[in-house]
Formats: C-alpha cells, structure tokens, sequence
C-alpha cells in the first residue's frame, strides 16, 4: 500500500488521535492547526514522512507525547521535557497560583523567598520565577539529570537580568543540602509536588515512560504519603514566620495532608481544588516563633532521596 503523501491523508491514516496528528505535523513543518486545515493538500516530502512515521510509532507504542516531543507548555511557559524529569500537568498550575497570592500578600519591603523541593523540569520553580522577577527562587532536586533540564529550562525562559537573581539550583536528597552549616537560608514559601502515588497503584503501568523516582519515591509505600510525611516534618525549620507550605498530593490524600500538618501545628490548613473539583493542593501557614521548640525532631525523620 502506498503510503499516505499529503497532510490530509497522512492524518486520517497514522492511527493517532487527530490532535495528535495535528501536534506531530505541527513539530516537523512548524506548520499550526489552522495552517493543516488551510492547506490539507500539501505534500510530504520523503524526509518528512519518515519522520513523522517514526515519531507516529512511538506514541502508538505508549510513549506520552511530551516526550515524543520534548516539550511541555506549563504556566505560558513552554518546557523541555525528557524521560529524565516527570511530565508538568495542568492540574500542578494550582499550585503555583497559591503560592502567588502568598508572595502577593507580603510587605512590599520584603524581599521574598520561595523553595521549590523535587524541582524536575524546573516547571515550579521557573513558572514562579518568571511570574514574580523580584522572588528570590531555590530549587532542589535529588536527580542530577533532572536538575541539568531544569537548569537548561531556566536558561532559556528567565531573564538573567531579573532582580531576584538566577533560580538556585542544589542536589539534594529532601532537606539534606540546606541543613545548617551548609545553609542558614529560611523560606516565605516551600512548594513541592512530591512522589505520592502508591506502591502496586493500578495507574503506574499508564505511567510507566515517566520516572519512577517522581512518582513513588525512592521507597515506595503503600499509601503514598511516606515524602509528603518527610517534608511536613522538617519544613518549619527552613520556614519564616508566618512562611506557608504548599503540597500537591493525590486525589484521595487530601485529608491525610491535612491531619499531618495540624499534628505538625500548622495554621490556617486548607484543601483546595482544581479545575475538576478535586483536592489538588493542601497547605499552612508556619506559627510565629515556634520554629525552635519542633527543632528536635526524632532521627527517623531524616529525610530519604526524592
């Protein structure tokens, strides 16, 4: 059978979703959806067709078309995305929004900070980064390949002359490289969008091109929440008074966030939801001058790699 040569065929043939199509055409010709239907009589050249052909093959094999592609928009911001770093989502935009009101409503004399746990592309980070060129950003990540594609994201996406300064970037297993020496650096704001998806969850095998270790951690468990628990447990200590943390967790581990930050004596400890009504992001505000009397925390919340 002779393979399809025009743009109109070619889409009706390939065996993916339309948009999809549309996305792959789109990132070989540089042509948009709007041109395709324009010109759907357009010929593909032998080079083009082979192209497309095998980028078609791999996601028909599965592969998540951000990584057939290598980019992922976030936040307005496109972002390069490799196999190496979990794919941004939608849903995760939430949680940025958040973390802008608090900034927001801070003095205007202060110079604000924000930290950034389990960074991966940068998406966070970089999202809040460009949003508020003032805010100081850190960003950590236990991964030295994710950390080199957030790194290349921040590079290309952020003025360096903006007046908060380059995104920070440190390899980091949790809380490991801010400990004191190393650091005395305190936070406005500590976002993270952690491995929270349990150990045998029947969604891992939809998700199996993404990174492991940002999905169910260095040490999967079964509910999930065993990060989240390590972050909770210790971010008052890098926190300001009166700093917020801000976590993303899964559909069904709202509640249980929320208990761990009142046990933690978090105030002001909110769910909210995203554009599907579900408990995306849960969140407190640190108490003024506690930080020291939680200080002495048990050994065994010495936290694990990402």
């Amino acid at each position: 059978m002779t393979a399809p040569r025009d743009l109109a065929a070619w889409t009706r043939t390939c065996g993916l979703p339309r948009l999809d199509a549309q996305a792959l055409i789109e990132a070989i010709l540089g042509w948009s959806r709007a041109q395709q239907a324009a010109h759907p009589e357009r010929l593909l050249e032998t080079a083009e067709l082979t192209r497309l052909q095998a980028l078609a093959t791999r996601l028909r094999d599965g592969e998540p078309l951000a990584y057939v592609l290598g980019e992922r928009e976030f936040f307005g911001l496109s972002f390069e995305v490799t196999p190496d770093v979990l794919i941004p989502r939608p849903d995760t935009e939430l949680l940025v929004e958040i973390a802008l009101r608090h900034l927001d409503a801070l003095p205007a004399t202060h110079a604000p900070t924000v930290l950034d746990m389990g960074t991966g592309s940068g998406a966070i980070a970089i999202a809040i980064a460009h949003a508020r060129p003032h805010v100081q950003v850190w960003a950590l990540d236990a991964s030295a390949a994710a950390l080199a594609v957030a790194q290349g994201n921040a590079r290309r996406l952020l003025d360096a002359r903006r007046a908060g300064g380059e995104v920070h970037f440190l390899q980091s297993n949790w809380w490991d490289a801010l400990q004191p020496p190393a650091t005395t650096a305190r936070f406005d704001c500590v976002v993270s969008n952690p491995p929270y998806i349990a150990a045998h969850d029947p969604h891992l095998p939809a998700l199996r091109h993404e990174p492991a270790l940002a999905l169910t951690g260095q040490h999967p468990n079964p509910d999930g929440l065993g990060d989240l628990r390590q972050i909770i447990a210790q971010a008052d200590r890098f926190l300001r008074d009166d700093g917020c943390l801000l976590l993303e967790h899964g559909y069904d581990q709202a509640a249980a966030v929320r208990d761990l930050l009142e046990a933690h004596g978090y105030r002001k400890v909110f769910s909210a939801r995203d554009l599907a009504g579900i408990e995306r992001v849960s969140g407190g505000i640190v108490a003024a001058g506690c930080g020291d009397s939680r200080n002495r925390l048990p050994s065994a919340t010495k936290p694990a790699a990402l």
